[in-house]
């Protein structure tokens, strides 16, 4: 069993987040099962770095004195993987909600696909997605969006180290991007798809990397209250 004092000093875990869980499903998972396990009535744990419900993939979490540290690691570069599906878009960038418009696609080749990227690296604006949990005077842009109310949106200056296509399947095109802090992945699949002068959205994500954190040293088990239990 994990030393209860290990874990109030401070812990990371890697931990390899599921397809439709929160960010905050996973935290609230975390410190339930260790409140239970070492009978705590309150252990701080947060995350580094959030992940949108449909992304799978590294999401770190920090306990006790170590929750200082998450500002530190949010800073750090972050690697994706997932897909676009081209000639198509949604309201929110990406799967949580229906295809809402089409394009053509059949002046879209390989050539034009690989030396569209290229527009894409380095510090560049990007506009957040309207559905995103950016706050506009106390507001979520995405409770705004929901509620019908249009928000004038404002660029933000990102980085985006390395951004490649590793594989082609009209309409659905596989991608890795190495990227800084702030980066939203759906509106690079949004802005990738007008740069081909077509539409596209992110059908799948997953974070692999987020500074030397890799997804191969992530694990499940915390999620579990028999990790607690029984080390």
């Amino acid at each position: 069993m994990i030393n209860v004092e290990e874990i109030q000093e401070g812990k990371v875990f890697l931990i390899d987040k599921p397809l439709d869980w929160t960010s905050f499903d996973v935290v609230n998972k975390v410190r339930w099962n260790i409140k239970k396990s070492y009978n705590l009535k309150k252990i701080k744990v947060g995350h580094a770095g959030t992940l949108d419900p449909k992304a799978t993939g590294l999401l770190i979490l920090c306990t006790g004195k170590f929750t200082k540290r998450i500002d530190e690691i949010q800073a750090e570069s972050k690697v994706y993987t997932g897909t676009f599906k081209l000639g198509v878009t949604t309201p929110t960038y990406d799967t949580e909600s229906d295809e809402n418009e089409t394009f053509a696609i059949e002046h879209i080749s390989e050539e034009l696909i690989h030396e569209a990227t290229k527009q894409f690296i380095g510090d560049i604006d990007q506009f957040p997605p309207a559905h995103s949990a950016i706050k506009i005077d106390g507001k979520r842009l995405y409770e705004l969006a929901r509620a019908g109310k249009e928000v004038e949106l404002k660029p933000r200056q990102i980085s985006i180290y390395d951004f490649k296509i590793t594989k082609i399947e009209m309409p659905f095109l596989e991608f890795e991007v190495h990227c800084g802090k702030g980066t939203y992945i759906r509106s690079l699949a949004h802005d990738f798809g007008k740069a081909l002068n077509s539409g596209a959205y992110l059908t799948e994500l997953r974070r692999t990397k987020i500074g030397d954190f890799s997804v191969e040293n992530a694990e499940n088990d915390p999620l579990n209250l028999e990790y607690f239990s029984e080390q």
